[in-house]
């Protein structure tokens, strides 16, 4: 910005005759401070530029390029402390400098992009995606997901454990969904996959080997640290993040299944196929299922089998869970038989026990039935044993059990009276007007059996009254007849 020369003039006047800084004179002329300064600078002495010094790092230059020749991914900060050692005398920031101007680039890999024949391979892998929250706490949720290479179809299920037993339904399942099996499964080297691998010799899980050998599906492995070998299913996993579980919350994992399993059928398998643009991926599924292997008959079992102890009180315990059997089996060894729904206790042939598996921690799954007998033969423990069924069906149970404490009440009877409508109600509609009724803020009894019958009423359930019949009823054989005899009779 050029200004007059009277402009000038002044501007000079003032800073050299006088003292008046830059900002003051910028701000009294309305000029900008840039221009006061060039102004000025036309009479100052012009600035010699500072002589030039030599790099700290230049005595150490060669050692540097040296060492991370042989170790190029070598820290920044190692090579601060193995120079210091040799007497430099400089900040690790300059050394940083350095670093980053030496430091030697990785050469670029070229990838070959490969297909898989029709019918022939499927790429496997799990993903975290996130938390649920089930019964007795927190449970962390993982995809299973398996892509066919050639169809790009997807089969995919929500999960709550990474064992080899839960990898093998997962195979299954996709079997029957997908229609059949590919001739490999393609897997990354997971510990549940891998028990152990020594370049080129591989030791699969027993689960996993007898599970292919069933299907007649080789197993197979990605090159370590390798996670290209099996992009397609990465990119699955990706598709699924930024289009089914962005912006949706799972409340459990069962609508969570259900929910991606209708996303699977309904948009990611009418999608346009990457190769084929004119088709989509179920038409390249239709195509591909006639080369699949056939899933045999029945489909091979998948349930965890192992030996498991009945401790003194009548409970195994699997997975931080308790499970009840009947007391007559403790100190045994009984065969536990589990998958993720259904968790059973067989003694030889004979099923002892069934419970539904739960996922949460601590939890003491109980059956009434077998507590009867060891009830009947302590008295005392009666009331314990009614506290511990109540606290199994309903959680909620012991606040309500210190609501009786503080309020000075009799706490063996009135638990006595809460397992009566437990009986009559049943545990859903019982858990259910506990939980209303704490959240109330009361504990009384003749509340509890109010909440319930109005939660009996709106599901329209019959009265739940308990009638005993003399024995000799039931033989009396009872005659149909018209109705309107009665008013004959009257006249």
């Amino acid at each position: 910005m050029t200004v007059p020369a009277e402009v000038e003039g002044e501007i000079r006047r003032l800073h050299f005759a006088e003292h008046w800084p830059v900002g003051t004179i910028s701000k009294q002329l309305g000029v900008h401070a840039e221009v006061v300064r060039r102004v000025v600078g036309l009479f100052s002495p012009l600035r010699q530029p500072a002589p030039l010094t030599p790099r700290l790092c230049a005595p150490y230059a060669e050692f540097i390029a040296e060492t991370l020749a042989r170790y190029p991914r070598l820290r920044a900060s190692r090579l601060f402390d193995m120079v210091r050692e040799r007497g430099y005398p400089g900040s690790q920031r300059t050394l940083r400098e350095h670093v980053a101007r030496v430091r030697p680039q990785p050469t670029r890999e070229a990838f070959l992009r490969t297909e898989a024949l029709i019918g022939e391979q499927a790429q496997v892998d799990w993903a975290h995606v996130g938390s649920v929250q089930v019964e007795g706490g927190q449970r962390s949720l993982w995809a299973f997901v398996l892509v066919l290479s050639w169809s790009r179809a997807m089969w995919a299920e929500l999960v709550f454990d990474l064992t080899a037993q839960s990898l093998c339904r997962s195979l299954v399942r996709a079997a029957q969904a997908l229609g059949g099996c590919p001739r490999q499964w393609l897997f990354d080297n997971p510990k549940t996959v891998v028990l152990e691998r020594h370049g080129a010799a591989v030791r699969f899980h027993p689960a996993l080997v007898e599970l292919a050998s069933h299907l007649h599906v080789q197993p197979r492995l990605c090159a370590v640290r390798r996670p290209q070998h099996k992009g397609k299913v990465e990119r699955a996993i990706r598709y699924l993040r930024d289009r089914f579980l962005a912006g949706r919350t799972i409340a459990s994992i069962e609508q969570g299944n259900r929910e991606l399993a209708h996303f699977i059928e309904t948009i990611a398998h009418p999608r346009p196929h990457p190769r084929f643009s004119t088709r989509t991926v179920a038409d390249c599924l239709f195509e591909e299922r006639e080369r699949l292997l056939p899933l045999p008959q029945p489909p091979p079992a998948t349930h965890l089998v192992l030996p498991v102890r009945v401790d003194k009180t009548g409970f195994v315990h699997f997975d931080r869970n308790h499970y009840s059997v009947h007391s007559k089996y403790a100190g045994r060894m009984l065969t536990l038989v589990a998958d993720d729904i259904e968790l059973r206790l067989v003694d030889e042939t004979e099923e002892v026990a069934s419970h539904r598996r739960r996922w949460g921690k601590g939890e003491w799954v109980e059956e009434r039935a077998h507590r009867e007998a060891l009830v009947e033969q302590r008295k005392a423990a009666r009331e314990a044993k009614g506290r511990d069924l109540l606290r199994a069906v309903a959680p909620g149970f012991d606040a309500l059990c210190a609501s009786w404490v503080e309020e000075g009440r009799n706490v063996g009877s009135m638990t006595a009276r809460t397992v009566k409508l437990l009986d009559l109600y049943g545990a859903e509609i019982f858990s259910a007007a506990l939980q209303d009724l704490l959240a109330r803020g009361a504990h009384d009894i003749g509340a509890l059996a109010h909440l319930c019958e109005l939660r009996r009423r709106a599901r329209s359930l019959p009265v739940p009254v308990e009638v005993k019949l003399p024995s000799h009823v039931r033989d009396r054989d009872v005659v149909p007849h018209q109705l309107g005899s009665y008013d004959d009779d009257d006249d």
